[in-house]
């Protein structure tokens, strides 16, 4: 039997949304897939500055995710592919981070599928979600969203092994 999705809410990042993302993401867990320290309070402040950008000129962005309570629990969301050298250039990227608090309870999977609903409404047709070849949990959101494996990269500073899925839309 299926769990029901938990209640998620997505928002435009605040800059308020920067201390948050800077206080769940320091948990060495949640980042051992995205550089494996965790990031400055500057690298949130311009995200956060970035998505209210994107959102005011594409209608999308990485938003912030909260739950039941109104609490801070991470980001979800798409954005244009950031690298120009390697990887779905010219793509849209939909992608999740969640505070380790909160893994395991669905909310990566309910948001994104929001996060696909917003995108298609906004007219884009197809997203990619780039996720590193190890992160399990990932791959598995990706499975839940009917996502299909279509391209295997490798990172060329790190050369770390990444998937690229992708979702006609």
């Amino acid at each position: 039997m299926n769990e029901p999705a938990p209640a998620v809410r997505l928002r435009v990042p605040t800059e308020e949304d920067a201390f948050a993302w800077h206080r769940i993401f320091a948990d060495p867990d949640v980042m051992e897939f995205h550089g494996g320290s965790p990031a400055e309070l500057s690298v949130y402040e311009e995200l956060t500055a970035r998505q209210r950008k994107h959102d005011a000129e594409r209608g999308f962005c990485l938003w912030t995710m909260l739950d039941e309570d109104d609490t801070v629990i991470g980001f979800t969301g798409a954005q244009p592919w950031p690298h120009e050298s390697f990887g779905p250039v010219g793509e849209i990227e939909i992608g999740w981070r969640l505070g380790r608090a909160h893994w395991g309870r669905g909310y990566a999977t309910a948001a994104a599928r929001a996060t696909l609903e917003r995108v298609g409404a906004a007219g884009v047709e197809r997203v990619v979600a780039m996720v590193d070849a190890r992160n399990e949990r990932s791959i598995a959101v990706t499975r839940r969203l009917g996502m299909k494996h279509v391209e295997t990269y490798t990172t060329p500073v790190s050369k770390v092994t990444g998937y690229c899925f992708r979702l006609d839309l």
